[in-house]
């Protein structure tokens, strides 16, 4: 087959989940509900949170940054699937394509750099009480925010321009419901074994900084409540990382996951198990931390009374 480079070829084909006619409706409306509500419910979280003036804390400021970035992780791929869906055209183009590399992986990056602040914000609360005003004041989270969102700009850019180099034939279907960076190398006709490289090394350091930054912060919290005489006082240090904890555990254990499968499974199957990541993921999180806090049900009771 005639092979060319990338900035040559005029559009793409992402396959989707299914390729079966059936299955389209189906696939179109669950998807569409989940969009919705993932939405609905991170504007829900954002709302509460900027609305009452208790809940201006270090905390819940990462929690409404968080939540902001949830919908735009989710926005990058949903949407580009359902018009595909609905119009029954697989095609995106070539620049739309590494837009979506972009914006995917900086929106994705940025997540993982926001739990990691909030264990940050976690371990002062907990291991140095008595100073966390002066430590986690506005400039330290504004700082905190804004070097998260440049090494995942950083990360961003040098995938984009990893999966820009590479060369592919004239016709490109991809098994996947988005432009997923490691399957486009994989589906390249040129050696890609140097980007292969480089993108697992971005992705190890990219993702194994945040990933020990929460480990280092957990282990010091532990080992601080665990020295705690009462148990009253343990329960309520544990409830304070609760929610923070069980978003965590959700959003590496669907990513290792689906790193897991991706090493053992074909491209389609790939592509099922990344909706977890890409889609409940950010729906549940909102789920997650209204349920188990109680300081968001008030604020979320008071937000929906004043608005009734």
């Amino acid at each position: 087959m005639e092979s060319q480079n990338l900035t040559s070829v005029p559009e793409l084909l992402l396959l989707g989940l299914s390729e079966e006619p059936e299955l389209q409706p189906v696939l179109f409306g669950l998807f569409l509900c989940m969009y919705l509500i993932s939405v609905a419910g991170n504007l829900l979280i954002i709302l509460a949170v900027s609305s009452d003036k208790h809940l201006h804390t270090p905390m819940y400021f990462f929690l409404s940054n968080l939540s902001l970035v949830d919908i735009g992780f989710i926005s990058t791929t949903v949407p580009k699937m359902l018009v595909n869906i609905q119009t029954q055209n697989k095609s995106i183009t070539y620049v739309g394509c590494l837009t979506q590399v972009s914006f995917f992986n900086l929106l994705g990056c940025w997540d993982s750099m926001l739990l990691t602040a909030m264990a940050y914000d976690r371990f002062v609360a907990i291991c140095s009480p008595l100073h966390y005003t002066v430590i986690m004041n506005s400039h330290r989270c504004g700082f905190l925010i804004l070097v998260s969102f440049f090494i995942s700009l950083l990360d961003s850019q040098l995938e984009c321009l990893l999966v820009s180099q590479v060369t592919f034939c004239r016709t490109v279907e991809i098994p996947h419901f988005f432009c997923d960076p490691p399957q486009l190398v994989k589906f390249a006709c040129s050696d890609t074994t140097l980007n292969t490289i480089l993108l697992n090394c971005v992705v190890a350091i990219v993702g194994g900084v945040p990933v020990s930054g929460i480990l280092f912060s957990y282990t010091r919290i532990i080992s601080a409540i665990l020295r705690v005489s009462s148990s009253s006082g343990k329960y309520k240090a544990f409830s304070t990382c609760g929610s923070h904890l069980s978003i965590v555990c959700l959003f590496y254990g669907t990513d290792i996951g689906v790193y897991l499968t991706s090493a053992v499974s074909s491209a389609r199957k790939v592509a099922v198990a990344s909706v977890l990541y890409t889609l409940v993921t950010p729906m549940l999180n909102p789920f997650i931390y209204s349920l188990r806090n109680r300081d968001i049900k008030i604020a979320l009771q008071r937000l929906l009374s004043r608005t009734i």
